[in-house]
Order: structure tokens, then sequence, then C-alpha cells
């Protein structure tokens, strides 16, 4: 069940993880912090934004964007200049990506991690929403 964020969350990503949002995205995710995306046959989870405002928010945002981020760097040829923002269920990552200006872009990405293959989903979530 989607609910709101508060922005104090996303500056903290923002700021751990050394990278600014673009605005598309940080837009839908103060209103739903999460969230399914549908992409021709792809089904992707949002991550949300880390809530640390009472326990059913910690539990409910754990597998949250700093998180996925991390643990998808751990995987071989994971694009260094990536953040993990949603996951199929397989293993594969739906990423916004920075051209070493730490701003991201507004175009999503999805990278397959069997093939090590990536893919432009659309030039900004909004067209996959």
């Amino acid at each position: 069940m989607p609910f709101r964020v508060e922005e104090k969350y996303i500056i903290e990503t923002e700021l751990a993880l050394n990278v600014k949002f673009p605005e598309s995205f940080k837009n839908k995710m103060r209103k739903e912090n999460g969230g399914v995306l549908y992409f021709e046959e792809i089904e992707i989870q949002l991550f949300p934004f880390f809530d640390k405002s009472d326990k059913k928010r910690i539990s409910r945002t754990c597998n949250h964007i700093g998180l996925e981020t991390k643990n998808a760097r751990s995987w071989n040829n994971f694009p260094e200049n990536a953040i993990a923002i949603g996951g199929d269920g397989y293993g594969n990552i739906a990423f916004l990506m920075h051209n070493d200006n730490r701003v991201l872009t507004d175009a999503v990405f999805y990278w397959d991690h069997e093939i090590e293959e990536i893919e432009k989903l659309a030039d900004s979530i909004c067209e996959i929403e």
C-alpha cells in the first residue's frame, strides 16, 4: 500500500548516496514511496526511501534505495554511476544514472544481471507509471 514520504528522508538518501534525484522521481515517490511500474512485460517493484518515522514504516521501507543500491553494486558489472530504484524479483534492477556530476538523469534504465545488459526503459519515470 503506497504512502507519502517526508522530504527529509529523500534528502537523507541523497546525502548518503552523494547524489541528487530528479524532480520527476522525487514527485512520484513523495506521493507513494514505492509502488509498481509496468513496462511492456516487465513489472518493477520500486524501492522506497528509508522512512524512520515509526516502526511500521521502518519495516515497510527496510528494502530501501540505499540498501538495494549497495547490494546491486556487489554484483559484477553493475554500473558504478547507477542508483537502484527497483527490481523485478528475479535479480534484475531498474536504475537511474549520473554523469560524474552526481545529479541523476530522468532516464530510467534496466539491468539484466544474467547477461549484464542495460536497456533504457524510458526518458522519465512519468512515461512508465
